[in-house]
């Protein structure tokens, strides 16, 4: 019973605390000074500095605002344009013809940005208004756009996998070549969509009359040569063991404001933009970060996820309906919390629980930013609805409804990678230590 009230009173602070005004970090910091001053002896301050300090001090946690900075510099170049430039030739020939563009450019975008909304206001701001004058039809249009830009957390870098690696201590590198795999399939998965929607019904995607070339198609190469090789540095890099994520991030780093400047898409206006940019996601990130490590172990002061593990345990549920029950959970959560809420809010119960069931946290990280990609694409708080919505003016209820099939394409993706964890874990076993 007195768990039962513990847990009550921690979980209806949180919520009241997320729901108000108050940035999320300092509500998480204010819910664990509350558990532990009403709960135990324990002198609140004292943890506070100490994990505040531990949380951001480290090595990892320097990987996070260089790859915020590569974002924001290639956000505001012309790589987006060029991207779709390049890969408008290549796509000519298939059912959907520019659509799978909008799919093929968050891709590669994303594995560059680290960020679900840079990627998806950088690809659609070119595409869209191109699809849109072209006769395409707008629902397919937006809807691809809302599914393939959240790609950006799931295709490495990513943001929430730095946070979930962080507060779960999972090596960064691993999980970041853990998402490469499921990327590429989930990407492939929302071009197969289009391509059977387009065969089915072709006129969803008019008819180009120009004719594309094979020399056409070698002309536009190298528009791509700038992202394929700053993933292949800074992926394979980590990959092959030449570099940390942290060294890997300020190689990407240089590599972006070179980029840049070749393409004379930088000025120091831009630049300075895209540094302050930085530090201000970098600051908020590290805010919840620390207060998300405080009240980790406030909650293990506690002794709510010992105590919680040790129920689900008498129930006898299987591995496979505790996802299940997690996966409800976390749609739930993500129509009313943002990414990394989720995350610091559900990871203190769910990480315990999940290690207690058998399942690799490597292999949890991924589900995880898989479910936060269905949160992006979710309403009332969907932040890629809301990117979309800026750009084209409809309406959120409609970009929600165009984004369904992909909403339901991504939940048989975790439903995929739970019977076949090997889909997640196959690349970071090969990794060279």
């Amino acid at each position: 019973m007195e768990l039962l009230v513990i847990s009550t009173v921690m979980l209806l602070s949180l919520a009241f605390f997320l729901g108000t005004t108050i940035w999320i970090g300092i509500s998480l910091f204010i819910v664990g000074i509350v558990g532990l001053t009403l709960f135990t002896p324990a002198n609140p301050w004292a943890i506070l500095s100490n994990i505040v300090w531990n949380s951001t001090s480290g090595s990892t946690m320097i990987a996070l605002p260089l790859f915020i900075l590569m974002g924001e510099i290639l956000f505001r170049s012309k790589i987006s344009e060029n991207l779709f430039k390049g890969l408008s030739p290549w796509m000519h020939r298939l059912p959907g013809r520019l659509v799978h563009v909008n799919i093929a450019a968050s891709a590669l975008f994303a594995a560059v940005s680290g960020s679900s909304a840079a990627t998806t206001a950088a690809v659609g701001k070119i595409t869209l208004p191109e699809l849109l004058k072209r006769g395409y039809n707008r629902s397919l249009a937006i809807g691809s756009l809302a599914g393939a830009g959240s790609l950006g957390f799931l295709i490495p870098p990513s943001m929430m996998m730095l946070v979930y690696g962080i507060l779960a201590d999972v090596s960064i590198g691993k999980l970041f070549i853990a998402g490469v795999i499921p990327g590429i399939i989930l990407a492939s998965l929302f071009s197969g969509y289009v391509l059977i929607r387009c065969v089915i019904t072709p006129e969803l995607a008019p008819r180009d009359t120009e004719e594309v070339s094979w020399m056409d198609k070698i002309r536009a190469l190298p528009l791509l040569l700038p992202v394929v090789f700053l993933i292949m540095m800074v992926l394979g890099s980590i990959y092959l063991g030449w570099a940390t994520p942290t060294e890997a991030a300020a190689v990407g780093v240089l590599g972006s404001i070179l980029f840049a400047f070749l393409s004379r898409s930088i000025t120091w206006n831009i630049f300075w933009e895209a540094i302050l940019g930085s530090v201000k996601t970098s600051c908020m990130i590290m805010l919840i970060v620390s207060g998300a490590s405080f009240l980790s172990v406030t909650v293990g002061y506690l002794r709510i996820p010992m105590e919680l593990t040790k129920f689900i345990a008498t129930l006898g549920l299987s591995k496979y309906m505790l996802i299940v029950i997690f996966s409800i959970m976390y749609l739930i959560l993500g129509c009313l919390l943002d990414g990394f809420s989720m995350i610091v809010m559900s990871l203190p119960i769910a990480l315990p629980l999940v290690k207690a069931a058998g399942f690799d946290p490597l292999w949890f990280g991924i589900y995880l930013v898989i479910m936060i990609e269905l949160a992006q694409i979710t309403p009332p708080v969907g932040f890629n609805l809301f990117v979309i919505n800026g750009l084209t003016g409809d309406s959120l209820g409609s970009i929600a409804r165009a984004a369904l099939p992909s909403f339901v394409i991504m939940l048989g993706m975790t439903a995929f990678i739970t019977v076949y964890p090997e889909i997640v874990l196959f690349l970071p076993n090969l990794m060279i230590k």
